[in-house]
């Protein structure tokens, strides 16, 4: 049997709340965005590139999306001492560029499993907190978990930009 992307009922975004359920709120939406431009479509269709010369698909934007989850939230500002998913040092974009023999269904199951974590995690956090973010020339900037909030939703937003052109792509699906 064909494995076929779960429908999903995406919960609106809220209108009213403090801070920090405005944050998660629209993040969640972001979220579910992604998947509802997955919906319906087999695991060859998630393989299926946008338009030369890229090779962008749905299935490299979630599995980029779990890694972007755990980089910022997990190993970022909760401190875990955590791999990546699909990135190595012989393939730095693995979570985009090793799509071939990737399995949707496992593919799917850890970014539902790495929300859970994230949400675990974050929910130990102030907006307030802080963390360092080491760069590669030595320089350290200090970053809170209210900036990772606000970044994620631009990531999440950009790459949904993305998701629905390819979506339509494959077969002529549109929506918000």
């Amino acid at each position: 049997m064909t494995w076929i992307a779960p429908e999903i009922t995406r919960t609106p975004e809220p209108y009213v709340g403090d801070e920090r359920t405005m944050l998660d709120g629209w993040l969640d939406y972001h979220r579910q965005t992604l998947l509802l431009k997955c919906a319906g479509l087999t695991a060859e269709q998630l393989k299926t590139p946008s338009v030369q010369p890229s090779g962008l698909t749905l299935l490299g934007l979630v599995r980029h999306m779990t890694e972007v989850e755990r980089w910022w939230f997990r190993i970022r500002a909760a401190g875990e001492h955590l791999d990546d998913l699909y990135n190595t040092d012989a393939s730095p974009d693995g979570d985009l560029d090793d799509i071939a023999d990737a399995d949707a269904e496992t593919d799917f199951a850890t970014y539902a499993a790495e929300l859970t974590a994230v949400r675990a995690a974050t929910a130990k956090l102030s907006l307030d907190d802080t963390f360092l973010r080491r760069r590669r020339d030595g320089s350290a900037d200090e970053m809170s978990v209210r900036w990772v909030y606000v970044h994620m939703i631009e990531e999440y937003a950009r790459h949904n930009g993305h998701a629905d052109l390819i979506r339509e792509r494959i077969d002529g699906v549109t929506g918000d």
